[in-house]
């Protein structure tokens, strides 16, 4: 029995401290939670004598005390060089205790920590392997750079240690050192060795290396640390089956930054990881989908087995479901990003996306998310039913959430548009307030999808417009009413009630209210005339909202001085929205798609957005889509309801544009884009699918040398944009004249191509004054937007800078803006404002639109414009005869374009000259039937080929009509390129 309170019935010694015995009832199971019930003072004179006492009991009971205060917090680092003195024992419980207290003090105690190296020198000699790995795990922990140099030694005999426990444990430990240390690891040469581990035969020592090198290999991305290869990896995988499930994912993430030398290689890589689906650990699974979804991008579609591995994706995704709610939110956040990237996988598997009462709301959003993202027309009536009995649950956010799901598949899904609206109204007639709300918030985008198709129900929503008070249902209902304002009689009344609080409302009603009215205005003017005064003056005069004001002034300079400009502007015809547009962004979702299983894929943000301090963080993509000539997204990846060739563009926010543009860098420009040599990086030139890069006549490794073998990339699959220079085009054109009359090692003479008349690009009073007229030209090979910037407004603009947004072929200004002074009233500048083609990609729609963002010191401003595809010919696209033949035989017929060029002024030679001006060159020319045939080549920017049968028929006496045949591995280009020879030829 313990003697808690009264006086102590212990020995006392003779300095009168009382030595307390514990006395136990015999038979009672001692356990170790009497060690954290102490409420002694002066325990630590008390343990230093424990600790030293002759009896290996009291000294082990002593060690617990110790480790037990220590880990409640309290500061025992005063009995350091005791508990060190410890170490020399044979009991492996005492010495795993002494350890772990010598890892939390040792870095407190550096100089006591040095007494302890001589017993962990010993203890890696001690015939007990677990002793041994014990000793080499606890060095590893001890971050004090003194100690790390006596190491070395034990490190290095524990790494060729004769038991695999002690191998794989010395793997890890110089990870560890390597943070700690990582000349020493270098000049040890343990890399090497660690690298010699990865052919070890006992697979957990593999699997401990191979994350022990990833490890490093992060740290210091630029190290070629996994230098893997076929043999490699063929080790890799016949360790996969053998060893823990940490080991598993250890070598799943390695293999997933492999890249296959081609597509047999990834098939079998895929078949040998496919069994790892069925493994037990959640984790284990995700690192499978992982290395699978990426190496799929190199399978043909054609293929059988590409089919067999969807349906085999599908039955591991829908198990991870089964487990407790906290696993499915991580599987559901990385089914979101599947779904995306290959939404065939999961397409029957709608049910199991279907919420269960008892789910917790972050599952049940997340679920409904996915139901969208699959809803097709084979399903959606099962999925309409589903979700019209969600939104009567008692889960406000989810029933928001589920009637905002029913607007989102009546734009996805145009045969189910009808049911989802007369759902939508069966809802409204519920009256639940919050339910009308979100219905209205929906039923307006669907307007803006379908428009003049179901105004009918306009009537029905302005029933409720007096029980709306949220900001966003207001804005919505505001914005039905001035959209449709000519089919509403008492629009004018509706508005009317708004304005009585304009004050009190949101910024998000005031301006939705200002345009409406004034909508209202331009439909019905006699009417109106008050009520557009009355909101004008709000907006101007009482508001110190400077958006508000600002789109108020707009609008009444608008109407004052051109009412028919005015209709023209405000009540311009929109675009239809697009049917997804909370898809991510194409090349994010590539780089996310190889953090699936990692907090990158649940959060759906790529690691260097959240990792603090991300040194080295490598941004990774998808392997090219190679061995098939198809676009990436086949019939059955389309989302259902969209047309296969139509996949939903993402476009950036303005208010993305807008930031990139205030973190604009004015620094000076880069002087030349960086030569790429490896052949990974090759792949990535080629933009829009099989530009043929074997045909620019380097015979580096990197240019491969079989005709048509670079892997054609998928349609909207976009990676990074070419940062190759043009094999023999001399130096770029910002580090001087060059080599100018043999520019391109002969091929051509100097080019200038045809430069189109400038025209108005962004009208002053869309610019508060500030009118851009401009157009691109290509000389010498320097690409340059020429502008015409004039100052219509009353004050000075000055601090002028320039930002493009994204686009198809990574047109970036190569150097800043410059207008040297401000420019004043009516004051017109003309600027050559030099491009390079090294900015960041996106496909765009059209593929040669460009989004530009011009700021001054007054705002930013926003336009986009089209660039003539012929500044993108480069000098050296000229192809040899032998070339051309078998390359125009390479390219499946079904990519060969024909066009029709009529009314032609010029005669063959003619032509054919005034195209080598805009570095289309002709190959080879010949006369058939007295009609002329020239054959020709050029070469874009990013390594993409297209190559030309041009036929000139005799017309009339002074006029000839041109065929056209186009053939290219990215037919997208075609249509633009036939653009380019029809401005050529007639100007």
């Amino acid at each position: 029995m313990l003697f808690l309170n009264g006086p102590c019935p212990g020995k006392t010694d003779h300095r009168g401290s009382c030595q307390r015995e514990t006395h136990y009832k015999p038979g009672t199971k001692m356990t170790d939670s009497k060690y954290f019930t102490t409420t002694k003072k002066g325990e630590i004179f008390e343990l230093k004598a424990e600790l030293n006492s002759d009896k290996k009991e009291k000294k082990k009971e002593a060690v617990k005390k110790v480790i037990a205060s220590m880990t409640v917090g309290k500061d025992v680092s005063a009995l350091f060089p005791d508990v060190v003195n410890c170490m020399q024992t044979d009991n492996l419980e005492l010495k795993k205790l002494v350890y772990l207290y010598l890892m939390n003090y040792a870095k407190s105690q550096p100089d006591m920590a040095i007494m302890a190296v001589n017993t962990f020198v010993k203890d890696c000699e001690d015939p007990n392997p677990l002793i041994r790995a014990l000793a080499v795990r606890t060095m590893g922990c001890i971050r004090v750079d003194k100690i790390t140099e006596y190491l070395c030694e034990p490190l290095r005999k524990c790494l060729k240690d004769e038991d695999p426990y002690v191998r794989k444990t010395a793997a890890v430990c110089v990870a560890k050192l390597h943070d700690i240390n990582a000349q020493l690891v270098e000049d040890q040469g343990f890399l090497d060795t660690l690298k010699d581990l990865i052919s070890d035969s006992n697979p957990m020592v593999v699997a401990n290396a191979v994350a022990a090198l990833s490890e490093i290999a992060e740290s210091h991305p630029s190290s070629n640390l996994l230098d893997l290869n076929p043999q490699s990896i063929n080790k890799l995988l016949t360790a996969l089956n053998e060893c823990t499930e940490w080991g598993q994912i250890f070598i799943l993430d390695c293999l997933a930054n492999y890249m296959p030398k081609d597509d047999r290689e990834a098939q079998s890589i895929c078949e040998r990881v496919t069994p790892r689906l069925s493994h037990a650990n959640s984790a284990v699974v995700l690192s499978a989908v992982k290395v699978l979804m990426k190496f799929m991008e190199m399978l043909s579609k054609d293929l059988d087995y590409y089919g067999t591995l969807l349906k085999k994706l599908a039955p591991p995704l829908v198990t991870l479901l089964s487990a407790e709610p906290e696993l499915q939110y991580v599987a559901l956040r990385n089914i979101n990003l599947i779904v995306q990237k290959r939404p065939e996988i999961l397409k029957h598997e709608m049910k199991v996306f279907f919420v269960k009462y008892n789910d917790p709301i972050y599952v049940k959003l997340e679920k409904l998310d996915i139901m969208i993202r699959l809803a097709s027309q084979a399903n959606i009536a099962q999925v309409l039913a589903e979700l019209k009995e969600y939104a009567t649950e008692v889960d406000v956010d989810f029933v928001r959430k589920a009637v905002r799901a029913i607007g989102r598949c009546a734009i996805k899904v145009e045969q189910s548009a009808e049911r989802c609206v007369s759902t939508l109204l069966d809802l409204i007639q519920t009256k639940v307030n919050y339910v009308v709300q979100e219905a209205i918030v929906v039923i307006k985008d669907i307007f803006r999808k379908y428009p003049n198709k179901y105004e009918s129900v306009i009537a029905t929503l302005c029933e409720n417009l007096d029980s709306l008070d949220e900001p966003e249902a207001r804005a919505a209902m505001i914005w039905i009413v001035g959209e449709y304002a000519e089919r509403i009689d008492n629009a004018d009344e509706l508005l009317e009630s708004f304005l009585e609080g304009f004050h009190d409302e949101s910024t998000q009603v005031q301006l939705q209210l200002l345009t409406a009215i004034v909508k209202l205005f331009l439909k019905k003017p006699t009417e109106t005339q008050e009520l557009v005064q009355q909101v004008l003056s709000l907006a101007t005069q009482d508001s110190d909202n400077p958006d508000l004001r600002d789109r108020g002034y707009i609008y009444w300079r608008l109407l004052s001085t051109d009412p028919v400009a005015a209709k023209e502007v405000v009540l311009a015809e929109k675009p239809l929205i697009s049917e997804e547009t909370d898809l991510i962004e194409p090349t994010l979702l590539d780089e996310l798609i190889c953090y699936i299983g990692t907090l990158a894929s649940v959060y759906h943000k790529p690691p260097s957005a959240f990792v603090e301090g991300s040194r080295g963080i490598v941004h990774k993509s998808l392997p090219p889509r190679t061995g098939s000539s198809e676009s990436a997204e086949s019939p059955d990846a389309a989302p259902s309801g969209a047309p296969p060739s139509e996949q939903p563009a993402v476009i950036p926010t303005q208010g993305d544009l807008l930031g990139d543009l205030l973190n604009l860098d004015l620094g000076p420009p880069v002087s030349g884009p960086p030569v790429a040599t490896s052949s990974v990086q090759m792949g990535a030139v080629d933009l829009l699918g099989g530009g043929l890069d074997s045909l620019m006549g380097d015979e580096s490794e990197g240019l491969r040398s079989d005709v048509g073998g670079s892997p054609a990339m998928s349609g909207t699959g976009f990676t990074a944009p070419s940062t190759v220079m043009p094999a023999n085009l001399g130096p770029p054109p910002s580090s001087g004249l060059g080599d100018l009359f043999d520019l391109a090692g002969g091929v051509g003479t100097l080019s200038g191509s045809h430069v189109a008349p400038k025209t108005v690009w962004l009208p002053a009073m869309k610019a508060k004054g500030l009118e851009i007229s401009g157009t691109f030209s290509r000389q010498v090979g320097a690409i340059s937007m020429d502008l015409l910037l004039t100052n219509k407004a009353l004050q000075v603009m000055s601090d002028f800078a320039i930002q493009f947004n994204r686009n198809s072929f990574g047109l970036a200004p190569a150097a800043p803006l410059q207008i040297h002074a401000p420019l004043a009233p009516n004051q017109t500048v003309e600027i050559s404002l030099p491009l390079n083609t090294v900015g960041s990609v996106m496909k765009m729609d059209p593929l040669n639109n460009l989004q530009v963002a011009v700021k001054n010191n007054i705002d930013v401003f926003y336009f986009s414009t089209l660039y003539p595809l012929h500044i993108l010919f480069v000098e050296d696209g000229k192809m040899e005869r032998q070339m051309f033949l078998a390359t125009w035989k390479d390219i499946p017929n079904e990519n060969e374009a024909q066009f029709h060029i009529k009314d032609c002024p010029l005669s063959a030679d003619a032509v054919s000259s005034k195209l080598q001006g805009s570095n289309i060159f002709t190959v080879a020319k010949r006369n058939v039937e007295g009609q002329d045939m020239l054959y020709q080549s050029l070469k874009l920017t990013n390594g993409i080929w297209v190559l030309a049968e041009l036929r000139i028929q005799p017309g009339s006496p002074s006029f000839a009509d041109l065929e056209l045949s186009l053939k290219c591995r990215a037919p997208e280009v075609s249509q633009y390129v036939y653009q380019a020879y029809e401005t050529i030829l007639k100007n």
